[in-house]
């Protein structure tokens, strides 16, 4: 048997208006606020990276030139950072876009809900099966969640959502999946539905966000009427596809941050932190101290 495509193509949805970070994101997109030292849609390129992918796609919006500027070569600020010796702050900035990857920006014309945002990448991923993450979930596992997804589709050649399992009272945050076990961590999804209340919820299994989709869900997500929110649901593309090819759910090894919450995006940046091997050690004894000071 033929080895399936390899994913080399990534779709990162960054058009959303960031309200719940208010006034912080009034003048900046909220996936470029920053997680310690580096800002959120950083970690989800880095990831995918990782993973092998190479052409990175960005479906933005208004306001959003400042993540297309934060890959691009920063001529005057790397050629300061060359004069003064700065040779570890250089090698940092360079380091943000390493030269065999691609960066590809595509305009989302209006917020339609997260399926039409996949939709306008169709074109760029010409045909092939190709990843989605979402930078608001701050994604922490050995080896990189989508990684480790990466070796999962190679092995069950068909789309693979991750998922996690979520308490009752938040699965009307989630895609809520049930299927039936292939193994350990893997099970075959036969049914999606997008933010179901806790009775309606098929399982307490929460899509979490990164995907490996076919390129059949595009077709799927056309034909879809606007479900939850009047809004293009991936989920409900993804329902779909389930009609005509496999689709998987993976329980990854790690970590999950919600960072589309300002709760989410604390304890990302108390975590992270005390794991930055510059900071942590002196963080840590400042948290003990701060805690101390509080009993």
């Amino acid at each position: 048997m033929s080895s399936p495509p390899e994913i080399t193509k990534a779709i990162f949805p960054v058009a959303g208006l960031g309200t719940r970070f208010l006034p912080a994101t009034k003048a900046q997109p909220k996936e470029m606020l920053p997680v310690v030292d580096k800002p959120l849609i950083q970690y989800a390129v880095e990831e995918a990276y990782a993973a092998g992918i190479r052409e990175m796609i960005f479906v933005t919006g208004r306001h959003k030139r400042p993540i297309e500027d934060h890959f691009d070569m920063a001529f005057e600020l790397e050629h300061e950072l060359e004069l003064a010796g700065k040779h570890e702050l250089l090698r940092t900035v360079q380091s943000i876009k390493p030269e065999d990857m691609e960066c590809v920006f595509v305009r989302q014309p209006k917020s339609l809900g997260l399926g039409h945002a996949v939709l306008c990448g169709e074109r760029l991923v010409r045909g092939e099966p190709f990843a989605v993450l979402l930078a608001d979930d701050l994604m922490v596992g050995e080896p990189p969640v989508l990684a480790q997804m990466v070796e999962q589709y190679r092995e069950w050649r068909g789309s693979i959502l991750a998922v996690q399992e979520v308490p009752a009272e938040h699965t009307r945050r989630y895609g809520i999946v049930a299927g039936s076990p292939v193994s350990e961590r893997v099970m075959a999804v036969n049914r999606i539905v997008e933010k179901p209340s806790p009775d309606q919820a098929p399982s307490l299994l929460g899509v979490a966000g990164r995907y490996i989709l076919s390129p059949a869900v595009f077709e799927q997500i056309r034909r879809q009427p606007r479900g939850v929110g009047n809004e293009i649901q991936l989920t409900d593309g993804i329902a779909g596809l389930l009609k005509t090819e496999p689709v998987y759910a993976y329980r990854y090894v790690g970590k999950r941050h919600d960072c589309g919450s300002k709760e989410g995006f604390l304890e990302a940046n108390v975590e992270l932190a005390l794991k930055h091997p510059q900071i942590g050690p002196g963080f840590s004894a400042y948290l003990r101290q701060l805690m101390q000071q509080t009993d």
